[in-house]
């Protein structure tokens, strides 16, 4: 929680200039806080420092609330300009796949602008196929924008036994450690 304020000034760029979120206005520190509540009540949330500094944050949601969906998730990620091309980005991903994994997650879906050629690529090196195409379904800047819908498959088609567990609990289970960076 401490690291918030961190995070949202790594958010807001994004919202005010790129199409990375089709976010119009920046959210308050009082909004992303009770987003980041939400969110790590059941979905892991991860942030790489360096030196005290917040170089960039990665966390899961839940793409749809419906229970039938309950086994799927919508990683996403946000770097300082600082971390760009210092593979940060790779490792928070590899690190936020291997936990939600752990926790019993089979589809991951990133969706992601069409003109955003850079995450595309990025989602693709972490083989997500490219699923589905809507296009001018987003509005910012002025203009109609393309999104691609990726998809990825973590665990092999089985018959679910339970819901994914939450984040937290995955250390408690003894199978493997949340420090995996």
């Amino acid at each position: 929680p401490a690291d918030i304020p961190a995070m949202l000034e790594i958010y807001g760029p994004y919202v005010l200039s790129s199409t990375a979120t089709f976010e119009y206005t920046v959210p308050t520190l009082e909004e992303f806080t009770s987003r980041f509540d939400t969110i790590t009540a059941q979905y892991p949330w991860l942030v790489w420092e360096e030196a005290g500094k917040i170089l960039g944050y990665a966390y899961a949601s839940a793409p749809y609330t419906r229970a039938a969906y309950a086994w799927c998730a919508e990683p996403s990620i946000y770097l300082h300009p600082d971390a760009k091309s210092r593979g940060i980005g790779t490792k928070l991903y590899t690190a936020l796949e291997e936990i939600l994994e752990l926790q019993g997650y089979h589809v991951l879906y990133a969706l992601v602008t069409e003109e955003n050629t850079e995450s595309i690529a990025f989602h693709e090196k972490f083989s997500y196929k490219k699923q589905a195409f809507f296009p001018d379904c987003g509005w910012k800047f002025g203009r109609w924008l393309g999104v691609f819908w990726m998809e990825k498959r973590l665990n092999s088609v089985e018959i679910p036994t339970s819901f994914p567990t939450s984040w937290g609990s995955i250390g408690q289970k003894g199978e493997k450690s949340t420090d995996i960076l």
